[in-house]
């Protein structure tokens, strides 16, 4: 391994470490109700940090009459800000590291990051178009660049997470701007999620993970990747559970719900993905029985991925990866415990946020469970990209 494959490798498992962190600060922030609380994007209250004077304050009710400075949700916001665009330069830093050795993947790494700045500095003063515009190619270049990288998937992925990040960072200025809406809140969750998967993977993948296995191990990868499936699949469920505000449509009762076993919902209405545009989400705007339809399927998930997860760590105990079994058994308890806690102790906030917290460490079993089912990576020939000039 180079000197330039361990940079990348120990620059990947920072990152992925970090950005768990922006996972979990983002979800304290979202479940505070302190989503809302910088009315504006990127800044909050058209100041880097945050109001901290009176006149400060009062010049920031004065400007946003219909969003009152709350100064102990505001910090929280702009500081979770600060925190993803930290993990941005990170993952700038890895995609150039992954990309260094081919000319055109270079520069096109270093336009997408000239070109995501002007799509911010634009959308500040008011043009939208050529800041979207500018966006597309700021997402769209370390995805080509990325994905045509003739080497091992972690480290076209290394460029590639570029990508994401951009895009995350557009979910979260609409987030604001749209108001909560729940599909934009819900897809945000989603990037932050696959932001540290991704990473997490980098890391796993360059720095050593996988092995010469039987071909009847590694053909386990198949149903370890349905997992992973299964658990994205429930985190979007939980995204628009949180997103609707509807934790606590079906009160303290699990496993009924309002004390019942089937009390009234309306899925239709529970699950529109389209709605108007200029309201304002916060606090929900679904009835109870459309809350209740989202909390339900989110249980039915929840019991789908406990008895498919259940099944595939006792498979793969059988099959000699014992300590990865664990992991996803256990992770797999703590976070049904969690969820079920969520419910009967009226969602505390330490609880829920602890509770997304358990739902990226559940994909992360299963990631490295992924990696370990894979060949080791062949610098001499899996590797060339990083070193050829």
């Amino acid at each position: 391994m180079s000197r330039r494959q361990k940079m990348l490798a120990t620059l990947a498992i920072l990152a992925a470490l970090f950005a768990f962190g922006v996972v979990m600060f983002g979800a304290f922030v979202r479940l505070s109700n302190a989503g809302l609380s910088c009315p504006d994007w990127p800044t909050c209250y058209g100041q880097a940090t945050w109001p901290g004077h009176a006149h400060e304050i009062a010049r920031a009710d004065a400007q946003f009459p219909d969003r009152p400075y709350e100064s102990g949700k505001a910090w929280r916001e702009q500081v979770h800000r600060f925190l993803a665009g930290s993990l941005g330069v990170m993952v700038l830093a890895i995609a150039l590291i992954a990309g260094w050795a081919s000319r055109w993947r270079r520069y096109a790494v270093m336009l997408a990051a000239i070109l995501a700045v002007g799509g911010v500095s634009c959308y500040m003063h008011g043009r939208f178009e050529p800041s979207a515009l500018l966006s597309v190619g700021a997402i769209g270049l370390p995805l080509l660049a990325g994905l045509s990288l003739p080497a091992a998937a972690a480290q076209r992925l290394a460029i590639v997470v570029l990508g994401v990040v951009i895009f995350q960072a557009m979910l979260g200025m609409w987030t604001v701007t749209l108001l909560l809406r729940p599909v934009v809140v819900m897809g945000h969750l989603l990037g932050g999620i696959t932001t540290f998967a991704l990473l997490a993977y980098v890391a796993l993948r360059m720095a050593g993970a996988g092995g010469q296995r039987p071909a009847e191990l590694q053909a386990q990868r198949r149903w370890v990747a349905l997992g992973i499936v299964l658990v994205a699949l429930q985190i979007a469920l939980g995204g628009w559970t949180s997103s609707n505000y509807a934790a606590l449509a079906c009160g303290t009762d699990f496993p009924t719900c309002l004390g019942q076993w089937a009390p009234p919902t309306d899925f239709g209405a529970g699950f529109t993905l389209s709605r108007g545009i200029g309201v304002n989400y916060e606090g929900g705007v679904l009835d109870m029985a459309a809350r209740s339809a989202i909390q339900i399927v989110h249980r039915i998930g929840a019991l789908v991925v406990f008895c498919y997860l259940g099944w595939l760590s006792h498979r793969l105990a059988r099959r000699g990866l014992r300590r990865h079994a664990v992991a996803v058994a256990l992770i797999l308890l703590l976070q049904v415990a969690l969820g079920v806690s969520n419910v009967h102790f009226g969602l505390p906030l330490p609880v829920a946020t602890a509770h997304n917290g358990g739902a990226a460490l559940l994909l992360f079993s299963l990631i490295a469970t992924l990696a370990a089912l894979q060949r080791p990576l062949n610098w001499a020939r899996d590797g060339h990209a990083l070193v050829q000039p």
